[in-house]
């Protein structure tokens, strides 16, 4: 896994190196093995590398001046062997084992048309220096990151991560109000936006290319979740599927000349991969997990179930109560407002794994394919009433009885009438939106001040989802509320906590229920073989029978979080008051003091639950005070044992 940045210069002259070289090692985390740079006219790239595959051979920027091409790259091509066998068929000549030799001869043999045959997660620039026209490229279902912006003097910079693009001084850091109202309502800024106006994330599946002549470059898609057919399969056949796809993206995902191992939560999808995994090797799989204190938030008992009914050799670490001390650490770690809790266990179990391999694969994936959230079966259910009545009669009458009836934080979601009353209110689309929001709009608006309001301009979150919705292959209620979460949450939240956390401690995660070719045929399954009797996940915990036992795959979904109402009731009461009263927050203007008072109040009295959006409130805080921190604050990262001066040849 590597980090990687790039400039372009808008007009013919020589890259400024001490700039380049500031945007790479703002990066030296994700990347501690080895540094390189490539400089041309209009041009320069510049790379860390956290070696995997092939140590000796694969530095980056790999250069080919016959070929008249400069690549960066992050990330892993899974099918390089297969490529490297048909590309050699062509006449094509290696001088590595490496997989960014395979995809710098597959751009040259197929240019973009090579993107839909790529099966790996990855981030990558190409320079054409005959053209002088630099191309990006992201992977079909955005497991690495890619930004992108342009300076102030016209220049397109790119990075893996934000602080690479905002070590460049000719960078402005303005904020974009939209992406702050995304972020409030959602608690990450989602795909193509990012905190900064002017200043993009390529999207999953997306290339884009630009040359100095031209105006700002459009993305353009070269891959999408098909949702557009249903497999003709019987269920047995559909296990019998499943298992060979699971253990084909395992098995290709375990190719690595470092140590390797896998996260073990205790949960379904991180022990079917474990259960896969074990099934291929020889030795016992290393596997990793993550406990804590309190118990209501503690699977390991779980974990220690999996890895002894498997016979992995296990390494534990307990997280204590006051892990919250962590909050300035993400800050620093995510660059834009994050507010997904559980980046704090998985920022500890990234530090756990580290010790013990380079390469850790996880189980994400399986909720989004599988139908696992709650939330879907609760979003099928309304769908199914809302079926029966038409819009203009449901959104008066159930608008009106759901502003009547009394919240209910303490109840379980299916008891919450007043939660239910609105969501009939509503279309398929805004509904799901809406329950998938950490703020309420209801409650963005009393919390907006004035000035922000106006500077919004009328614009929601909420067309985000519309968005997608409108493009979105299928119209089933089930299926596209997947479809969302693949375009929304997965990329935003999930993968984004993950890329970061393990990058931070220059840990390699992969993920092979998000191999796309899986993730295909699982869109191609009837929503009966993933949500059945209320059963998340019904074929693939039929698939996994066999191998795990029944008290793991039955249980309980807990998800990987932590205890917030507690923490912000109790030993984060006080730093929450300072920061949302007096400090970076009330000091931003875009909020009511009076309502930030109130949410404060009210939580720490016990009289409702506003954890989720005071920790969103909390994590923002820690953002805007970083910055106005010195631009060069980085991520400490292990020393660097290798160092190119220029880019290598293959």
């Amino acid at each position: 896994m590597c980090g990687l940045a790039g400039i372009v210069l808008s007009q013919h002259r020589r890259v400024d190196e001490s700039v380049l070289l500031a945007m790479r090692d703002a990066q030296l985390h994700r990347g501690p093995d080895e540094a390189g740079l490539y400089s041309g006219e209009g041009v320069g790239l510049a790379h860390r590398r956290l070696s995997i595959i092939d140590l000796e051979h694969g530095q980056q920027p790999m250069v080919d001046e016959v070929a008249g091409l400069a690549l960066v790259y992050n990330g892993e091509l899974y099918n390089f062997p297969s490529l490297k066998t048909e590309l050699e068929a062509l006449g094509a000549v290696f001088q590595s084992r490496s997989d960014t030799e395979v995809l710098l001869r597959a751009w040259e043999q197929w240019g973009e048309a090579c993107l839909p045959r790529l099966v790996g997660m990855f981030a990558f620039a190409v320079w054409d220096i005959r053209t002088q026209r630099i191309y990006l490229a992201r992977d079909q279902i955005g497991v690495k990151p890619l930004y992108y912006g342009f300076t102030r003097s016209g220049d397109l910079v790119f990075a893996s991560e934000l602080k690479g693009i905002l070590a460049h001084p000719d960078v402005e850091h303005r904020l974009d109000p939209q992406a702050l109202e995304d972020y409030l309502a959602l608690g990450y800024v989602p795909d193509p936006k990012s905190i900064y106006s002017g200043i993009f994330k390529l999207s999953p599946g997306h290339w884009l290319s630009w040359r100095a002549e031209d105006p700002e470059p459009v993305p353009r898609q070269y891959w999408d979740v098909p949702f557009d057919r249903s497999a003709a399969v019987t269920e047995e056949e559909a296990i019998a599927q499943l298992r060979r796809l699971l253990d084909s993206a395992v098995a290709s995902q375990t190719i690595a000349d470092v140590p390797l191992g896998a996260f073990l939560s205790g949960g379904v999808d991180s022990s079917a991969v474990v259960a896969s995994m074990s099934r291929a090797s020889q030795q016992p799989v290393r596997t990793c997990s993550i406990g804590f204190e309190h118990a209501g938030f503690d699977e390991t008992v779980y974990a220690r179930r999996v890895a002894g009914h498997l016979q992995t050799r296990h390494f534990e670490r307990r997280v204590s109560a006051d892990d919250y001390a962590l909050l300035d650490t993400l800050a620093a770690v995510y660059d834009e407002p994050f507010s997904d809790s559980s980046a704090l266990p998985t920022y500890r179990v990234c530090e756990l794994a580290r010790t013990q391999v380079t390469v850790a694969l996880s189980g994400d994936g399986g909720d989004e394919n599988f139908a696992g959230y709650r939330r879907y079966r609760l979003h099928a259910w309304e769908s199914s009433l809302r079926a029966r009545l038409p819009l203009s009669l449901r959104k008066p009458v159930f608008g009106l009885l759901g502003s009547l009836y009394p919240k209910a934080d303490w109840a379980p979601r299916p008891l919450r009438a007043k939660t239910t009353l609105q969501a009939l209110a509503r279309d398929d689309v805004e509904a799901y939106y809406h329950s998938v929001s950490i703020t309420s709009a209801a409650m963005r608006q009393r919390l907006y001040s004035a000035r922000f309001k106006r500077e919004l301009q009328g614009y929601s979150a909420l067309a985000v989802f519309r968005s997608h919705a409108k493009r979105a292959p299928t119209k089933n209620p089930l299926l596209m509320a997947q479809y969302l979460d693949l375009k929304t949450w997965l990329p935003g939240d999930i993968l984004t906590k993950v890329d970061r956390a393990s990058m931070a401690h220059s840990l390699e995660v992969r993920v092979p229920l998000l191999d796309h070719r899986l993730v295909e045929w699982a869109s191609s399954l009837p929503p009966g073989l993933k949500l059945r009797g209320g059963t998340g996940k019904y074929l693939l915990k039929k698939a996994l029978e066999p191998d795990l036992p029944r008290d793991v795959l039955y249980r309980t979904k807990m998800g990987f979080s932590v205890p917030l109402a507690a923490w912000l009731r109790g030993p984060l009461s006080k730093r929450v008051r300072d920061a949302l009263l007096t400090g970076a927050i009330a000091e931003s203007g875009y909020f009511e003091p009076v309502m930030l008072e109130r949410l404060v109040r009210e939580h720490v009295a016990g009289r409702r639950d506003h954890s989720a959006t005071l920790w969103s409130l909390l994590m923002l805080d820690a953002f805007l005070r970083r910055m106005k921190q010195p631009a060069d604050a980085v991520i400490p990262a292990a020393p660097v044992r290798k160092s190119l001066a220029a880019g290598a040849r293959p």
